[in-house]
């Protein structure tokens, strides 16, 4: 067995990787990501050693002509990852708004997400919670690193971590959907179709598809770019000097709109993306040509803003620890306090505001007209704190080693799929009848192997012209 250690490592922090081949008879295993992360694993199989030893020679000759050089693993310690820091003053606000419960979590807390059943939120030391919308808490996940944001893509939850992988929460296991490039400094991610948009601390958008591999990626014209959010028509990206959208297929700039200070948060509609900014507001624009319609005016700089649905009403969370409602052409109709500490997201649903705070809680507030006129009259509900239960489900990531249980046969109404190799890489086809074996299936990485099949619950097409796993994934023996 021989193997083969590189690292690019460069001052400027632009990248820190490793690069690691290993040759055993027939088989080369290639292990490349950040430097002191266990990163991501290939495997390709030759017909001959000797084609073996030729294909590592290859790829490490390719490495070495971009600057790799051999190095000893362990020796450089793994290349620093932003932590947004942020200030939290006290509201100025009269009133405090109407907070039906609250749920700390012990840590600074940035992601979060609704959906029909459940709230998700995920705090700086690693840990995602799942609550019902009265406020019981369901499920514990545990992941390596501090949440920088949670995303939805139809189904599908995912969390973008400061180790710099993105993790799939959708099935009973969380596992590790995506493997950022080692110069890329998560700031925002947003995930359409499959395809993940990842806006990072020198402004660029870097653009991963359903294999986990590059598609593209563009410098900013700003620097720490805090909003990425994608629909079918362009990625919109946020950052110091404004708004830029990109075409998806190509990156592609389409317009350009500078903002009213540093942009802080993102938020869409189907036909306008809001901005809010350093310069204490939150701005709408047209996702078609780019321009202002609407400007909604804070009294600090803005962290977070959402809509309710069709932008008639847009909210926005401030560095002094208020919440703000107006109107869709812009008039505030209210300002209260959060009780606790500043807004870095939220969401809206039902009447609700959801925020997540710099004293890492979830607050559900009652957003309806009665509720907030109450308020501003000084009355408003005792909030409930919300406790953990004794006990309580907790979730860690797969590994090859416990993504997957092994069955002998596949239930009814499931669907085969199976591992094999295309032009040394390893994709995911379809065995079932009734799809299209020429589409790949996305996959975890951590459990493909060649030649293995594996029963999925479910399969759903996306528009890229592939597969999506829904549900739990078994190996069939």
């Amino acid at each position: 067995m021989s193997r083969t250690y590189l690292e690019l490592s460069q001052d400027d922090g632009s990248a820190h990787k490793f690069y690691e081949v290993t040759v055993q008879g027939q088989v080369v295993t290639v292990r490349y990501g950040r430097i002191g992360a266990a990163g991501q694993t290939q495997t390709s199989t030759f017909p001959t050693a000797q084609k073996a030893e030729a294909a590592a020679a290859k790829k490490i000759g390719e490495k070495v002509r971009k600057g790799y050089e051999a190095a000893v693993q362990g020796q450089r310690a793994p290349r620093a990852v932003t932590r947004r820091q942020v200030s939290s003053a006290p509201s100025t606000a009269r009133a405090v708004a109407p907070v039906l419960w609250r749920f700390r979590t012990g840590s600074a807390a940035f992601g979060i997400h609704i959906d029909e059943d459940r709230c998700w939120v995920g705090n700086q030391a690693g840990d995602v919670y799942t609550l019902a919308h009265g406020g019981e808490v369901l499920a514990r996940y545990q992941l390596p690193d501090g949440v920088k944001c949670l995303v939805a893509d139809d189904f599908w939850i995912y969390a973008g971590c400061d180790d710099g992988r993105v993790y799939d929460l959708s099935s009973k296991l969380p596992f590790a959907a995506y493997d950022i490039a080692a110069d890329v400094d998560i700031f925002w991610l947003d995930i359409h179709e499959g395809v993940l948009n990842v806006a990072d601390r020198a402004g660029r958008l870097t653009v991963i598809d359903h294999e986990d591999e590059h598609q593209w990626s563009r410098g900013g014209r700003g620097e720490h770019a805090w909003m990425v959010r994608a629909d079918d028509r362009a990625v919109y990206h946020g950052h110091t000097r404004g708004v830029t959208a990109h075409s998806p297929d190509g990156g592609t700039e389409l317009w350009h709109t500078p903002t009213q200070g540093a942009v802080l948060f993102g938020w869409q509609e189907d036909d306008a993306v809001y901005a809010g900014t350093a310069r204490h507001t939150v701005q709408r624009l047209s996702k078609t040509t780019g321009g202002i319609e609407a400007t909604y005016h804070c009294d600090s700089p803005v962290y977070s803003c959402a809509t309710s649905p069709g932008g008639r009403f847009v909210f926005a969370g401030d560095s002094a620890s208020s919440v703000y409602c107006f109107d869709r052409d812009g008039t505030r109709l209210w300002k209260l306090g959060t009780g606790g500490g500043s807004a870095l997201s939220m969401q809206y649903r039902d009447e609700r505001l959801f925020l997540v705070t710099t004293d890492g809680s979830l607050v559900c507030v009652d957003a309806s007209e009665a509720a907030v006129t109450a308020a501003q009259q000084g009355s408003v509900p005792v909030a409930r704190d919300v406790k953990l239960a004794a006990t309580l489900p907790t979730y860690a990531p797969a590994t090859a080693a416990t993504a997957v249980t092994t069955v002998t046969a596949a239930p009814a109404g499931s669907v085969v799929v199976e591992c094999v190799q295309e032009h040394g890489r390893t994709r995911i086809h379809v065995v079932t009848e009734g799809y299209d074996r020429s589409w790949n299936v996305q996959f975890p990485r951590a459990i493909r192997e060649p030649g293995a099949r594996y029963v999925v619950d479910a399969l759903h097409a996306a528009s890229g012209g592939f597969y999506r796993v829904r549900g739990d994934i078994r190996r069939l023996r």
